[in-house]
């Protein structure tokens, strides 16, 4: 069903910043996060454009090397989602955290609004890394007003059916999964970009 009060109003435009779970990896362009995520909220009658900025392999500290070319002037609002890679790497939590914490520092100053991904780490790195790592996201998002998708592959982690054959990375049907779960919060921040006053 449209949504009336998105009707008519300008096109917003949301970069997806993050790794290869948002940039696609060995999916068609078609099926990747942005164009799913791009095609239900024009479904729902938003007017909005979602370009992928993922980089398959990013790390948090890589995200923010590129962060100001990536992130073109002109972008309403950041889905930021890294810090996988991170895990993976057993990179120490304080850095990442650290990293994340300047992505958005400088996203807020240019008055982006941004909607945090969260990340869990895999249980076998341990119950003190995963409980420094688990932490980021809630504690970044609470310190600095932003909304939170607690868990990006929430529902797919641990669904063969869901993944592609490295049990990391979502099939179209994962991404889908993805999109479903994650369509709340992106409609909340679409709405934080609207009730701003015109610049």
């Amino acid at each position: 069903m449209a949504n009336p009060a998105f009707a008519a109003e300008r096109t917003i435009k949301v970069v997806a910043f993050g790794d290869s779970l948002s940039a696609g990896y060995q999916l068609p362009a078609s099926a990747a996060f942005p164009v799913q995520l791009e095609r239900a909220l024009k479904a729902r009658g938003i007017a909005v454009e979602v370009v992928n900025a993922g980089v398959s392999g990013d790390t948090s500290s890589g995200g923010l090397a590129r962060l100001d070319w990536s992130v073109p002037e002109g972008t309403d609002a950041v889905i930021l989602e890294l810090g996988a890679n991170d895990m993976l790497r057993g990179v120490d939590p304080k850095v990442t955290r650290a990293a994340l914490e300047e992505i958005v520092r400088r996203l807020k100053a240019r008055k982006i609004e941004v909607l945090l991904c969260g990340m869990q780490a895999l249980r076998n790195l341990g119950p003190d890394y995963a409980r420094a790592f688990d932490s980021i996201y809630p504690g970044l998002a609470a310190a600095n007003d932003l909304l939170l998708y607690p868990f990006f592959l929430d529902g797919i982690a641990t669904d063969p059916k869901l993944n592609q054959r490295d049990g990391l990375h979502p099939t179209a049907d994962g991404v889908a999964k993805i999109v479903s779960g994650i369509l709340p919060q992106v409609e909340a921040l679409l709405a934080r970009v609207r009730a701003k006053p015109a610049s």
